[in-house]
């Protein structure tokens, strides 16, 4: 069992790294709201799971927000997102209505899947969102394929493949690694280094804790960020798309972050102490970064917050409502999307 005092890696702030370039208010708003978003769904995801209302597995975003919200902010129109099985945060930030992600979650008819993927599997066509995907480290060739995609097409599209610590140890990464460097595919892989891969922390289970030079043996460059700060996460992913789409291949972000919430919703998370998440919270929050930021050098009033609050909390109640009252999916609809 892992020693809930032991270190964790980078658990401060990157302290080399140049301070990130400053948000507008019209960023720091935007950022606020979309990180809000994904925190009060997912805080109602967590109730409804509790209530019985979300069977199977569930695994909640809450403390990584920074992370995908920043990197939307620096993709452009057409880029593809696909990720693992922690998936809701990405979904709202791809723009998807959060009445069918969380219909989904209920397993109902409207949901993104008809109701028949639940938390781990849902897909959109239309918003270039290629999954949640159950399996560790499956998204990752299915990344690639998507990067090696655009290439063919050579539509400057990149395609962020989103994966875990837990999931940079799998030998199906480094297959794609090499065949992206190969092909100089534009892909952007980024580890979503949340400190522990299931219950174990990257202390123990990796002998290679920078992730971002998992990919020096394949010539793939690779940064760390500091995954808290929504503005860093920003300016590292335009600089890493600006890479790929270039046609110079793919290149690896490590996104230091943390979630506060177990692995999956059956996780107490005793292997790690009370202490260190409280510390997180308080001291490296990505939305309270954000909000200390429209107090005080954006001048914005506590009226202001609350009522962008206000609409955010309106906007997950609408979803469950919606999603209580939508109809299950027939029982024929067992047979339907199914290959035979």
């Amino acid at each position: 069992m892992a020693d809930a005092s032991s270190p964790t890696p980078a658990t401060e702030p990157l302290a080399d790294k140049p301070a990130p370039p400053p948000f507008s208010k019209d960023d720091d708003v935007k950022a606020y709201r979309e990180m809000l978003l994904i925190r009060r769904f997912e805080e109602k995801a967590g109730q409804l799971y509790g209530m019985g209302l979300i069977g199977g597995f569930c695994h909640l975003y809450i403390g990584q927000e920074a992370v995908v919200v920043g990197v939307m902010m620096a993709a452009k129109a057409g880029d593809q997102t696909i990720t693992s099985y922690r998936d809701h945060g990405h979904m709202l930030a791809c723009g998807l209505d959060p009445k069918r992600v969380m219909a989904e979650l209920t397993g109902r008819r409207g949901g993104l899947s008809k109701g028949k993927g639940g938390s781990m599997h849902m897909f959109s066509k239309e918003k270039n969102f290629y999954g949640g995907h159950g399996i560790v480290g499956a998204q990752v060739p299915l990344g690639t394929g998507l990067a090696f995609a655009n290439r063919y097409r050579q539509n400057g599209l990149v395609c962020y493949t989103y994966f875990g610590d837990g999931a940079a140890n799998q030998g199906q990464v480094y297959e794609s690694f090499n065949m992206a460097e190969l092909w100089k595919l534009p892909v952007i892989y980024i580890v979503e280094n949340n400190r522990y891969a299931m219950g174990t922390s990257v202390t123990r289970s990796s002998a290679m804790k920078d992730f971002s030079k998992r990919g020096q043996s394949f010539n793939i460059p690779g940064e760390q960020v500091d995954g808290m700060d929504v503005r860093a996460v920003k300016a590292a992913t335009e600089r890493a798309r600006e890479w790929a789409a270039s046609g110079a291949g793919p290149m690896i972000l490590e996104m230091q972050t943390y979630r506060y919430r177990g692995h999956s919703m059956s996780d107490p998370a005793k292997y790690r102490s009370k202490e260190e998440v409280q510390k997180m919270r308080e001291e490296h929050d990505p939305i309270e970064q954000v909000r200390a930021r429209l107090l005080g050098d954006h001048a914005a009033t506590e009226d202001e917050l609350k009522a962008v609050d206000a609409d955010v909390r309106a906007v997950v109640a609408e979803a469950v409502d919606f999603a209580s009252h939508d109809p299950e999916p027939e029982s024929s609809e067992l047979w339907t999307d199914v290959l035979k």
